[in-house]
């Protein structure tokens, strides 16, 4: 015995495949290069997937003749519309960086970041787990407790806004021919336990992150002034193709929209058809769906091509 191990045939050339690649690639294949493949990867399959939304859908011939019958008055709407993209994209950074304490700089790059990874997962699941991708690996605890906690707080205060339009304009007996009546209890439900959860949030969340009630708090009022933003976004986009008229009826319309958006069962693939059918229900204009799938890529498709640019900046 020479102490040397001895390899022959078949052995012997995967001894060889491990020692000519597996070995050097471990070498190289440090955390950070691993995380970046994964970055990448994500936004590759986000990027193909705008790529294939744009390609597959079927209406740009009506979309391109609201947009010829607009007028200088519909033409600056959409275009202050166009502009408080980047003030939505603020209110989430503000907000994660109110949870999560971070730079400007970092709040905004993992917001447009995790748009990408929100559109290729169910119910944007993968929002928050692509935050944590780009922070350390201990911080992953406290990236998904705090993930939880804001996408809570904002939808309740999708939920209590749409409900509270409900109440005030009297119209759940007008939508009951719309929606089931079960609808209203999943809605009721929902309600109850986003505030039960939020209730016990710091006793649960305690062992990853530091959650107090006032925090919860003020993650709600934050989720509120983007659910404004949101509302006046879509109070210009339907005004610019013709489909708002300003009364007291349309305005309380904006978030009951927001509700039945959040509250249908969707994923991303589906999200602009959903967005698109009850901007119709809602405001009784083909333009309507038109204008829902026109500010579903403004908020949605533009951020994400924003995003290798920030990336170039970053660091």
């Amino acid at each position: 015995m020479t102490g040397k191990i001895r390899f022959t045939g078949q052995k012997y050339y995967f001894f060889c495949i491990y020692q000519n690649f597996f070995v050097p690639l471990r070498k190289i294949m440090t955390k950070r290069t691993a995380y970046h493949i994964v970055e990448w990867t994500i936004a590759l399959i986000g990027c193909a997937f705008l790529i294939y939304k744009l390609v597959t859908y079927d209406d740009y011939a009506s979309l391109g003749e609201s947009l010829r019958a607009m007028g200088v008055k519909q033409w600056s709407a959409l275009l202050l519309c166009l502009l408080l993209m980047p003030v939505n994209m603020f209110l989430e950074a503000w907000k994660w960086r109110t949870l999560i304490p971070m730079s400007w700089r970092d709040a905004h790059y993992q917001v447009y970041y995790s748009k990408l990874a929100g559109l290729i997962t169910p119910w944007r699941l993968g929002e928050y787990p692509a935050r944590g991708l780009l922070m350390e690996e201990s911080e992953w605890g406290k990236v998904l407790s705090m993930g939880a906690v804001g996408s809570a707080t904002m939808t309740a205060a999708i939920v209590i806004a749409g409900l509270g339009s409900l109440g005030i304009l009297g119209l759940l007996r007008h939508l009951e021919s719309l929606v089931s009546g079960s609808y209203y209890l999943l809605v009721g439900a929902l309600l109850l336990l986003l505030i039960l959860a939020l209730i016990f949030a710091p006793r649960l969340l305690r062992r990853w992150a530091d959650v107090s009630h006032r925090l919860i708090l003020l993650s709600t009022a934050q989720s509120f002034v983007r659910l404004a933003c949101w509302c006046v976004q879509l109070a210009l986009v339907l005004y610019a193709l013709g489909a708002f008229h300003l009364s007291l009826f349309t305005f309380h319309l904006l978030p009951v929209y927001y509700l039945l958006v959040t509250i249908t069962p969707n994923v991303p693939i589906a999200e602009a058809g959903v967005r698109g059918a009850w901007a119709i229900v809602l405001f009784g204009s083909v333009n309507a769906a038109l204008a829902g799938v026109l500010l579903w890529a403004i908020n949605t498709l533009i951020p994400c091509l924003v995003w290798p640019f920030l990336r170039k900046n970053a660091k």
